[in-house]
């Protein structure tokens, strides 16, 4: 069996930067352990796996270690394969399903893909003393969303200088960590943090912002935001809140393309 299997770089317009993320194309069901397997082949933080025999086409994500329910950087690189390599079968926009969170769309607008993701409202909980000793930082606010913790923190200077403790993070009860604040030269910064999932650090993480949008879309009183993430790769993101839904925008360029052998 061979897979057509691509590798884009997301959330940039350079390569070497923002988010790597492979992108394998099906054309009739494979199983999630076979999936698994090539994920950590890929050892990338997700492989997106996309069948295109259903309607709408049906997307999956797995880190090298686990299968996780939603990927943002790895659905902008499906959309940006599917554009460019599968015209025929594409219009300007793309519905995706996945199984827990039903119909993603994306949809190009200008040098941008953008992602139509449900908003995740992050709710306070209590774990900031234990969240500050494992990022080694002071933490302002500590609040909760469906999957993921996220702190506020005073300063981007603190965002950009982390160096947490990975082995405490991962003892979060949480998939991962989002360490945020406000920036001068952005809306917002962040940098996401996943042991749990195998991924200590994801260079930019679309479905953070999930997260991250909603918040600081309230406490700055704007519906579109500029955000950058802070890791080594960095990352820009254009978010626009509307209604329950986030509209998540970046750049992508492609890396490799190839096929994969299945003996």
């Amino acid at each position: 069996m061979e897979l057509p299997i691509f590798q884009v770089d997301a959330f940039t317009n350079s390569q070497f930067k923002g988010n790597p993320a492979a992108v394998v194309i099906l054309e009739k069901n494979i199983s999630a352990g076979l999936m698994q397997e090539i994920a950590f082949e890929n050892n990338l933080s997700e492989t997106a796996f996309i069948d295109i025999s259903k309607t709408p086409f049906e997307i999956r994500w797995f880190t090298p270690t686990i299968e996780v329910d939603l990927c943002g950087h790895a659905t902008l690189a499906s959309a940006k394969v599917l554009f460019e390599y599968y015209p025929q079968i594409v219009d300007e926009l793309i519905e995706f399903n996945c199984l827990e969170h039903g119909a993603l769309i994306a949809k190009k607008t200008d040098d941008k893909i953008f992602l139509d993701f449900p908003a995740d409202i992050a709710t306070p909980t209590n774990l900031s003393e234990e969240i500050s000793k494992a990022i080694r930082a002071e933490v302002n606010e500590c609040l909760v969303g469906e999957t993921k913790l996220m702190v506020v923190v005073d300063d981007e200077k603190i965002v950009k200088g982390l160096k947490p403790d990975f082995s405490a993070v991962a003892k979060l009860d949480a998939m991962g960590l989002i360490v945020t604040a406000q920036s001068s030269t952005y809306d917002f910064v962040s940098r996401c943090f996943f042991p749990q999932t195998g991924v200590n650090e994801d260079p930019v993480t679309g479905s953070a912002h999930c997260v991250t949008a909603p918040y600081w879309a309230k406490k700055l009183n704007k519906k579109k935001l500029l955000a950058a993430q802070l890791s080594d790769r960095g990352g820009e993101l254009t978010c626009i809140i509307e209604n329950e839904r986030v509209l998540i925008g970046g750049r992508t360029v492609l890396y490799l393309k190839g096929k994969i052998f299945i003996g």
